[in-house]
Parts: C-alpha cells; sequence; structure tokens
C-alpha cells in the first residue's frame, strides 16, 4: 500500500501541533505552482470501467514522445468522479479548464499535439449542449457543472485521493486542527447545531442532538463511546457515498475524527459495503497516511487526543444501512433490525453510546468548523440548510453526480442541470429517495428539494437517489420493480414487511397481466397504509412508498391496466404487441438478426413480419431498427 513520507519536507515528524501542520501546509503550498500545466483524469469507479486509466498510460506516452520542452511537461493527476458519469473517461487540461469527454486511448496524441504544442481544443471531444447544439470548452462553462453549488464537493476532481499531501495543500485537516486547540467539545457540538446539519444518510435527524445524546449517555454510564461512518449505500442508483469516499476520503476521516472528539470516543468504526472496493482501498490508504503525519492514532498533533478507525466490510444486505441492522453486523451477528425503545446514541455497539453518521453528513462537518456554522446555514433553506449530493439517472440527457443548495425545484435540478428529457419536452415523473422514495410528477416540478417539502409531496430525501422517467415508463412496472428489490432486501424479522410486501407485489403482478379489479387497487392502498404504519424499522415503513405515490399521482394508468387491459407506456409484457409497420420497414433485416428467438422474419428489401406468438417481447428489434417502423401496442 502506497505512503506519502515527508521526512523530507518536514524536520519534526510526526507532526505534533497545530503549527506543525501549518508550517507543513505553507512548505507544500510554497513547492507548488497553481498555475503550472497539468492534466486531470478522472478515476472514478464509472471512468475507470470506461479505461480512464488506460487513458492515463496513453497521455503519459503521448508526452513522452511529443518533443515538448521538459520544464512545461504537465503532471497526468488521477481525481475522483468528476460527476458527469455518462461523459467518461472525462479529462481536463489545466490551468485553461478545457473539458474533454469521452476520451479514449486513442484520443491521447491529438490531445497532446492540439492542446499542449498548438493551444487548440480538440472539437469532436468538448461538450455538445443537447438542446443547443453549442460546443462548450470549459467545465466551469457546462450547465451540468455552471448550475450545481460544489461545497461537499469542493475538492473532488482536483485532488489525488490517494495523496495526502494534496488534501493538506488544499486545506485538509485545518478544521481538526482548530477543533483540537481552539474550540471545547461543548462548542464543537454547539457549532453543528447551529448549522442546521441533518443527517444525509436519509432520516435527516439534526446532526448536533444526535450527538448530544452521546455525550449525556457517556456521561451518565462512563466507559468507551463509538462512532460509525456508514457507507454501506444500498440504493439501486445510488453512488454518492462511494464517490465522496474514493475522491475525497481524508475529508470522511477529518468529519469522523472531529465528531469523535466530540462526543468522547476513541474508536470509529467506517462501514462500507462489500461492492465498493475502491472506496475500501482509498480509506485505507487515507488511513494509513494520517498515521503516519500523526493526524489518527495516538495522541493527534500532540493534543493527547487519541482515536482510531477500522474498516467493516458491509456483505451487502440492504437493510444493513439501518442503524440497529448495521449495529448486529459489525458485532458479527446477522443484518436484523431491532425496535428503537433505546436509540444507538444510548445504547449502540456492544451496549454502549454509539453515534451512526451517513458518510456525506460527516464530509459537512469540517467545512462547518472551518466556515462557522452561520455561513453553512446561509445556503439552503430553514430547517433545511447546506447542499445535497443526489445521483442524477434515468431518462435525462446528463446523468451523472450533482449537488444542490437544498431547496432547488425538482424541476430546475432535471432540466437546467440535467439537460432535459432526450427526444421529449418533459419528464413523465421523478423519483427521489431510492426505493423506498415517491415518484412525483411533472405537475409538481416546482417542489423545492429539501426534507420538509419532499416528504409532505408523499415522498422523501433519503441518501439523494433521483430517477427521472419519461412515457416510455410505467408506473405499475416502476413501482413492481422497488417493491421486489425491497422484499428480497427484507430482513423478514417483523410480518407487515415479510408478508406483507410479498401481498402488495402479488396486486402488482396481477395487474401487470390486465388482471383485477378497481376494487384492488383501494384493497392496495390500504394495506400499504397498514405496512407503512405496523412495520418494525424504516425499510417497511417506507416500502409501500412508490406504490402510494403512483396510486395518487398516476391512478388511471393503474385503472387502465385492469379496465383495458393495456400498458400506455408499452412495458407491462402480457399487455403489449410488436409489430413491424410495413410502410416504414425498409427490409434490411437488422431487426431479424438481433432477435433472439427468430420469430421475424421477411425478404430483402420488403417488409418484415413478427410472429406474436413467439415473441417474447424483449425488445431487441425496437432498439435495433434505426428507421423506427418496429411498433409497440
Amino acid at each position: 500500500m502506497k505512503q506519502v513520507s515527508t521526512l523530507q519536507i518536514m524536520d519534526e515528524f510526526p507532526l505534533k501541533s497545530a503549527e506543525a501542520l501549518m508550517a507543513f501546509r505553507d512548505r507544500l503550498l510554497v513547492e507548488r505552482d497553481p498555475n503550472a500545466p497539468h492534466i486531470i483524469v478522472c478515476h472514478g469507479t464509472g471512468c475507470r470501467a470506461n479505461g480512464s486509466v488506460e487513458v492515463a498510460e496513453a497521455l503519459k506516452k503521448a508526452l513522452s514522445v511529443s518533443g515538448l520542452d521538459v520544464k512545461v511537461i504537465p503532471e497526468i493527476k488521477p481525481t475522483g468522479c468528476h460527476g458527469f458519469c455518462s461523459r467518461g473517461p472525462l479529462v481536463i487540461i489545466q490551468p485553461e479548464g478545457i473539458f474533454y469527454q469521452h476520451v479514449t486511448p486513442a484520443d491521447c496524441e491529438e490531445i497532446v499535439k492540439s492542446s499542449l504544442i498548438e493551444g487548440k481544443p480538440v472539437e469532436h471531444l468538448l461538450y455538445e449542449d443537447p438542446k443547443t447544439g453549442e460546443r462548450i470548452s470549459h467545465h466551469q462553462e457546462i450547465p451540468f457543472y455552471r448550475n450545481q453549488q460544489r461545497v461537499v464537493m469542493h475538492n473532488i476532481g482536483h485532488i489525488n485521493p490517494t495523496d495526502i499531501r494534496d488534501t493538506i495543500a488544499a486545506g485538509g485537516y485545518q478544521s481538526l486542527a482548530k477543533v483540537l486547540f481552539s474550540m471545547t467539545p461543548e462548542e464543537a457540538v454547539s457549532a453543528i447545531e447551529a448549522s442546521g446539519l441533518r443527517g444525509r444518510g436519509g432520516a435527516g435527524f439534526p446532526t448536533g442532538i444526535k450527538w448530544r445524546s452521546a455525550i449525556a449517555a457517556r456521561q451518565k454510564k462512563g466507559g468507551q463511546v463509538y462512532i460509525v461512518a456508514n457507507g454501506d449505500e444500498g440504493d439501486p442508483g445510488a453512488f454518492m457515498d462511494r464517490t465522496l469516499m474514493e475522491g475525497d476520503p481524508h475529508a470522511v476521516l477529518e468529519g469522523m475524527i472531529i465528531g469523535a472528539y466530540c462526543i468522547g470516543s476513541n474508536q470509529g468504526f467506517m462501514y462500507v459495503r462489500e461492492e465498493y472496493p475502491l472506496a475500501r482501498q482509498h480509506l485505507s490508504i487515507a488511513m494509513e497516511q494520517a498515521r503516519e503525519l500523526g493526524l489518527l492514532g495516538t495522541n493527534i498533533l500532540g493534543s493527547g487526543f487519541d482515536f482510531d478507525v477500522k474498516i467493516i466490510r458491509g456483505a451487502g444486505a440492504f437493510v444493513c444501512g439501518e442503524e440497529t441492522a448495521l449495529i448486529n453486523s459489525i458485532e458479527g451477528r446477522s443484518g436484523e433490525a431491532k425496535p428503537k425503545y433505546i436509540f444507538p446514541a444510548e445504547k449502540g455497539l456492544w451496549g454502549q453510546p454509539t453515534i451512526i453518521n451517513n458518510v456525506e453528513t460527516l464530509c459537512n462537518v469540517p467545512l462547518i468548523i472551518e466556515k462557522g456554522p452561520e455561513w453553512y446555514a446561509g445556503i439552503g433553506v430553514p430547517n433545511s440548510t447546506g447542499t445535497k449530493v443526489f445521483s442524477l439517472v434515468g431518462k435525462v440527457n446528463n446523468v451523472g453526480l450533482v449537488e444542490i443548495p437544498m431547496g432547488m425545484p425538482i424541476g430546475d435540478l432535471v432540466e437546467k442541470i440535467g439537460g432535459g428529457v432526450p427526444g421529449a419536452d418533459h419528464f413523465k415523473a421523478v423519483q427521489t429517495g431510492g426505493p423506498s422514495g415517491g415518484c412525483l410528477p411533472y405537475e409538481l416540478r416546482d417542489t423545492p428539494v429539501d426534507f420538509d417539502s419532499l416528504t409532505k409531496a408523499g415522498s422523501m430525501m433519503g441518501s439523494g437517489g433521483m430517477i427521472v422517467m419519461d412515457d416510455k415508463d410505467c408506473v405499475v412496472d416502476v413501482s413492481r420493480y422497488f417493491l421486489r428489490f425491497l422484499e428480497e432486501e427484507s430482513c423478514g424479522k417483523c410480518l407487515p414487511c415479510r408478508l406483507g410486501l410479498k401481498s402488495m407485489l402479488q396486486f402488482l403482478d396481477r395487474f401487470a397481466k390486465g388482471e383485477g379489479s378497481v376494487e384492488d387497487i383501494a384493497d392496495l392502498e390500504s394495506l400499504a397504509q397498514a405496512i407503512r404504519d405496523g412495520s418494525l424499522c424504516a425499510l417497511g415503513g417506507t416500502a409501500p412508498n412508490p406504490v402510494l405515490t403512483t396510486l395518487r399521482h398516476f391512478r388511471d394508468e393503474y385503472r387502465v391496466h385492469i379496465i383495458d387491459g393495456k400498458c400506455p407506456a408499452g412495458v407491462c409484457k402480457d399487455l403489449i404487441v410488436y409489430f413491424i409497420d410495413p410502410d416504414i420497414c425498409t427490409g434490411c433485416g437488422l431487426c431479424a438478426r438481433n432477435c433472439p428467438q427468430g420469430c421475424i422474419t421477411g425478404e430483402k428489401k420488403k417488409p418484415y413480419i413478427i410472429d406474436s406468438d413467439s415473441c417474447i417481447r424483449c425488445g431487441m428489434c425496437l432498439d435495433s431498427c434505426n428507421f423506427g417502423a418496429v411498433r409497440v401496442e
């Protein structure tokens, strides 16, 4: 595992005071020219999957044979996820800020020649606005970035997450030093309270109040106190916490150390889901480097405060994102929820007071300490202060990770940042809050994205998943998808969740086949409300949300399935038929070649025909037709 030794820079090692940390940062800044040329290559999970590591190697090779003067050869800097995931791999030429998308190794020689030698952008790699067709050279001018407010993610895309020197040069651990030497735990907790910071994991509980509960429990019973960073993040399509852990691991760590100082904890745990190997790797490197510099472990910065962290690998159970199930998992038991007669802040891990904070929540803590609670409270709206990171996915032009101030209307997020829906005037619905969230229709596009407004509209903030749907998405099918996921992920401990979700799914399965009666809709609604009110934990309590909100806003679509036996979106396989319009078909045969059933026949340059009895409604013919000849009824 890579370490970054500072022995060459510091005479005294590890760092033993706030002044030593500041001196270390000053020396780093003196050595670094902010205007020096460098090439940033996104190394987030999404870009890695699309070949960004190979792009970085190809850039190094292109630079080595370019003939550039050695003094101006730029550094290749790998960073965390830039957020614009649908456009990766991403490359930014600094200090000019030229933004390239969909970069391949084959493009690297042209990038070096055009951008670095001739001083011209590579036109075909620039972002093209889907509405105006305009090509945009600089990332800060692209609407996706321009309309965000990056607070928690301010370092990501600028620092190398595996080099602690980048973090310290950017101001990392200054808030920790401030807390340890200039603030009492009481003053630090009061600052968090005054900021209005609420948990970003879903429940939105005030962070300062949670910390005070643990402090009171420690004072009452004594003994060890624990702090846990919840990086389980099991929502389909959500990758907010993963990006923070991968792209700025020291921000998570610093927030955790500050929280530990406030509540009097000497031991912490980072609970990271098994499917996040890169996040665990970067966190491990960050912890090792922090220990080397005296920022983690025994006698942190010479303050006398001891604190260390251990990474716990989650086993992949969605329910372990819930506090009591997570505690069971860390203790080595099955991840099942427990009744919260006593909250974890009073009696958690091994019976001791335990604070569990979401990763994004902890990343906010150093910023509040650095800039003050008034600054933080000035962002967003009353009772929902600060910013929120969302994974914006689905039927939207600009798919990726976005950070917005609380209170931005849903419509602005989808249209201004997301670039709208491809090939449509507007979206059909947006589901917020992950699989347990609600589906809000276009008519509610002015709904502010904050805790209270989303709850009032029947949805929830959740951890930050946001899925955009268009007219080709069926609300019955969407509800089935999320309900099936939640039914499979339920721990099964309580009756309402164990049997109730299964019964709800049976209703939806019948509706998707055109079966059932109108009265069944009311029965489904009644069952959903009973499960919401009677479940043991938040998984069951919020699981009916997709059904309840689609029934509220799209009830007619349910009725069409049952009464007319049709799926208006053309999704439910038992209610649709694929056919080829003979007036449009050119006889190219592409649909027949892609059909897995071999049920499409015809002659070249003559209309083809689909055998409906053999068709499995997979949609391959629809996707492969370039002329719009394949239709769905």
